[in-house]
């Protein structure tokens, strides 16, 4: 039998698959669009189609993220807070922080030495410091979003960034394009100023050493770098930091399953289409 969990976050939608001894079998990254349980099924399907098993097989779904209410076929829905808890800890073990940069939101975790989580702290009430500032960004500067880390740490100066409205920010940023102002100089302010936000987060809720990177965000090496000269500490940074979530809710369904000792296959899964 085997144990799925699914994160359906605002811009992207995440599955893991675990097999009964707990190793991930299987992953999926899709974008989530306009349509969240849509984005769900097809990513669980093609994460099944990846083990080479239909639904049948798989004995308890945990849903997470925002979009976790919109399946009807999940077994049980966890908040993404304690997902992002668990996969990173599940990643390494000695994690007491997660900073978790997202599509439209970040967050802050502070963990107990048991991991539980002790305290956190979230920013979704405007796109500052997530995915989507950082695509705003990208389009102003014409850049794709996997060079805008390496280009960065070409930065021979720190151009500020006063604003960090995504509206304000990006004129900010065109205006400075017209004066002719290096790209990887601006790239470089435009992650100062998100991690100076970031790194206050941090500072609120309690750092705790060891401090986890989780969400897209993390993969860029710019906002890394500034993390770690803020902070003083290396980031752990997972292979692919973009299913932790679904990770930690995978996880949760093994350990769920066997404590409820449910032994009915989840059926009837997708619709035709």
């Amino acid at each position: 039998m085997y144990y799925a969990g699914i994160d359906i976050g605002s811009l992207s939608t995440e599955t893991v698959i675990l097999d009964d001894s707990g190793l991930v079998v299987a992953y999926d990254i899709c974008a989530t669009g306009a349509n969240s349980r849509f984005a769900g099924e097809q990513s669980f399907s093609r994460a099944l189609e990846r083990v080479g098993v239909s639904a049948d097989s798989v004995r308890f779904v945990v849903g997470t993220g925002y979009g976790r209410s919109n399946l009807p076929f999940v077994t049980k829905s966890v908040t993404e807070i304690t997902c992002h808890a668990r996969g990173a800890r599940y990643l390494f073990p000695k994690t007491r922080t997660i900073l978790d940069i997202g599509g439209q939101d970040s967050k802050v975790i502070r963990l107990t030495a048991y991991g539980k989580v002790a305290d956190f702290a979230m920013n979704d009430k405007c796109a500052a410091g997530t995915g989507r500032f950082l695509e705003v960004m990208a389009r102003a500067l014409e850049v794709d979003l996997d060079e805008m880390g390496p280009l960065s740490l070409r930065s021979t100066r720190l151009i500020p960034i006063s604003s960090m409205c995504t509206v304000f920010a990006e004129s900010e940023v065109i205006s400075l394009v017209a004066q002719s102002t290096a790209r990887e100089d601006i790239l470089n302010g435009i992650h100062h100023s998100i991690c100076t936000r970031l790194a206050a987060m941090m500072d609120r809720v309690g750092l705790e050493p060891e401090l986890t990177m989780t969400g897209g965000v993390a993969k860029n090496l710019g906002m890394v770098e500034h993390i770690r000269s803020m902070k003083g500490m290396e980031p752990n940074v997972p292979q692919e930091p973009q299913i932790v979530g679904a990770l930690g809710a995978a996880l949760i369904a093994v350990e769920l399953s066997d404590a409820s000792q449910v032994a009915e296959p989840v059926t009837s899964v997708l619709p035709d289409r």
